[in-house]
C-alpha cells in the first residue's frame, strides 16, 4: 500500500511539473536575469532659502540694512541662498538605447537626475515627459547595448499570484522584495486615471519607479505608492499596470505630454438605494449628478441623474471605471454610450474633448484653478438656487494635496480661513497667501451638511 502510495505521489510530481517549469521561475533566476535593467535615480533640487524665513521685521534704515546683510547674509536685504535639496528613487531599463521608466515624484522638480547601473556606471538623465495624473515619467540617458527588462500583461495577473520588486528602499540598492497579488483594478482616492495593481510586497520610501515582476521574470507594474499610516510599509501597497504606463510612455516621447478624453460631467458611485430608486436590477454604471455646460456630454444630450452603463462598448461596472476609459481615449474620437434614462436603456454619441493639463486648469481666467491640487468651477445660478447656497465653488477634480486632505469631487467650497469665496479668482487669492507647508481652513458643503477641510500647502 505504502509502495502504491508513494508511486502516484511521484506520478502526480511529474504530470504538474512540466506546467510549473514552463511558467515559473525561481526568485533568485529572476533577478539574475532581470536585475540589471533595475537602475537607482538619485536627483538634486536647488531651493532659494533667505529672507522669508526671518524671525522679525528689519528698519528701512540703510545703516541698519547694510548691518544685516552683512551680519546675516540669509537674511533681509542679504542674498538669497540655493539649498541642494536630494532625492531618491528607483526606475527601470525598457530599451536597450537608454529608455527608462521611473515615477513622475521621483523626478518632479529635478535640476539633476543621475542614473546608477548595477555595475556602478553612472549616467546624467534627461527627462523625456512626467505625467502627473498616472505618476509616470520617461528619462533617458547616453547609452546602448543597455540590458532591457521584458514587459508582461496585467490582464493575466489573478489575484493570490506570486511577485517581487526590485529597488533601492531607503537607499539599500537592488533590495528584491517578494509577496502576491491582493487585489486588481484598485482606485485611490488621489487617482482617478490607474487601475492600482494592489500586492503586499515591501515597499519603502527609495523603491517608487521600480519594477513589479510576475513570476515569469516580467514587469507588470511600476510601484508607486503605499498605504500607511507610519510613512512607512504596513502590509499594503500599489503598483501601476505596465499596460497603462507604457500608453502614457508612447505619447511622451512622441510630444513630451499626455493627451486625454474629455467627458465633462461629474459623476457618483451607483448605491443598492440608488439602483433601486431608478430601477436599475443591480448596482451598476457611474451616476451623472452634474453635466459642465458647452461639455461634450451636454453637446451628446447627457443629463443629470442619468446612469452611462457602457462606454464604447465596454461596461462600466464601477463608477471609478468611467474616468479610466475616458481618459485612456483619444481626444475628438466619437464614442457610443449606452445610459439608463427613467427606467430604459438609450444610446448616445458623444465627441470628446480634451482633457486640460494642470498647467491649463492654473490659467483659464477665473474658471478653473489648480494650486493645492484642486480645479474647480463658479456655480451656475441654476446650481446656487439647488443647493439654496449664495456662493460656492464646485470641485471638478482632485489630485496632490486636495486627495491627502480628503477633498472631494463633487464638493462645494465655501469659505477659505473663514473668509467667503464666491469667485475662482477670490479663491486664488485666499490660497496665494498661505505660505508654503502651512494649512488653510477650507469650509465644504457636502451632500446635506458642511466641514471644515484643513488643506496643508506642499508646493508641488
Amino acid at each position: 500500500m505504502m509502495k502504491q502510495a508513494l508511486a502516484m505521489t511521484a506520478l502526480l510530481f511529474s504530470l504538474a511539473a512540466p506546467v510549473a517549469a514552463k511558467d515559473v521561475v525561481d526568485v533568485a533566476d529572476l533577478v539574475e536575469r532581470q536585475g540589471p535593467a533595475v537602475v537607482n535615480i538619485s536627483t538634486t533640487k536647488l531651493v532659494k532659502r533667505g529672507a522669508e524665513g526671518f524671525p522679525f521685521q528689519v528698519p528701512d534704515d540703510e545703516e541698519m540694512q547694510e548691518f544685516f546683510r552683512r551680519f546675516f547674509p540669509g537674511g533681509p536685504g542679504g542674498p538669497m541662498q540655493e539649498i541642494p535639496a536630494r532625492g531618491a528613487g528607483s526606475g527601470f531599463i525598457v530599451s536597450s538605447d537608454g529608455y527608462i521608466l521611473t515615477n513622475a515624484h521621483v523626478v518632479r522638480g529635478a535640476d539633476e537626475v543621475v542614473v546608477k547601473l548595477i555595475d556602478k556606471r553612472k549616467f546624467i538623465a534627461k527627462v523625456v515627459g512626467a505625467d502627473a495624473r498616472t505618476d509616470v515619467a520617461v528619462i533617458k540617458i547616453t547609452a546602448s547595448n543597455l540590458p532591457a527588462v521584458r514587459l508582461g500583461d496585467p490582464a493575466r495577473l489573478r489575484v493570490g499570484e506570486a511577485v517581487a520588486a526590485i529597488g533601492s528602499p531607503f537607499g539599500f540598492e537592488n533590495s528584491v522584495t517578494a509577496g502576491i497579488v491582493s487585489a486588481k483594478g484598485r482606485s485611490l482616492p488621489s487617482e482617478s486615471y490607474v487601475p492600482y495593481i494592489q500586492t503586499d510586497v515591501p515597499i519603502n520610501p527609495g523603491n517608487s519607479g521600480g519594477p513589479l515582476f510576475n513570476m515569469r521574470g516580467e514587469v507588470v507594474g511600476i510601484n508607486s505608492q503605499i498605504y500607511s499610516r507610519s510613512g512607512g510599509y504596513q502590509g499594503v501597497s500599489f503598483a501601476i499596470p505596465i499596460d497603462v504606463a507604457m500608453e502614457v510612455v508612447d505619447q511622451l516621447k512622441q510630444g513630451g505630454k499626455v493627451s486625454r478624453g474629455w467627458l465633462g460631467v461629474v459623476i457618483q458611485e451607483v448605491t443598492s438605494d440608488l439602483a433601486e430608486s431608478f430601477g436599475l436590477d443591480r448596482p451598476r454604471g457611474a451616476l451623472v449628478s452634474q453635466v459642465q455646460e458647452d461639455s461634450p456630454a451636454a453637446k451628446a444630450g447627457l443629463q443629470a441623474s442619468d446612469v452611462i452603463l457602457a462606454f464604447n462598448g465596454r461596461l462600466v461596472e464601477n463608477s471609478g471605471d468611467l474616468p479610466r476609459m475616458v481618459g485612456m481615449a483619444k481626444p475628438g474620437a466619437k464614442i457610443p454610450l449606452q445610459v439608463w434614462r427613467r427606467g430604459k436603456t438609450q444610446e448616445l454619441q458623444v465627441v470628446l474633448g480634451e482633457l486640460p493639463g494642470e498647467e491649463q486648469l492654473a490659467g483659464k481666467g477665473g474658471k478653473t484653478y489648480s494650486r493645492g491640487g484642486l480645479a474647480l468651477s463658479e456655480l451656475t445660478p441654476d446650481q446656487r438656487r439647488e443647493l439654496k447656497i449664495d456662493h460656492g465653488l464646485l470641485v471638478e477634480e482632485v489630485t496632490g494635496d486636495a486627495a491627502r486632505a480628503g477633498i472631494r469631487v463633487g464638493d462645494v467650497i465655501l469659505a477659505v480661513n473663514n473668509g467667503k469665496v464666491a469667485t475662482v479668482e477670490a479663491f486664488r487669492k485666499a490660497i496665494a497667501a498661505v505660505p508654503k507647508g502651512k494649512s488653510a481652513a477650507i469650509l465644504v458643503r457636502r451632500g446635506e451638511g458642511s466641514l471644515y477641510v484643513p488643506l496643508k500647502i506642499s508646493g508641488e
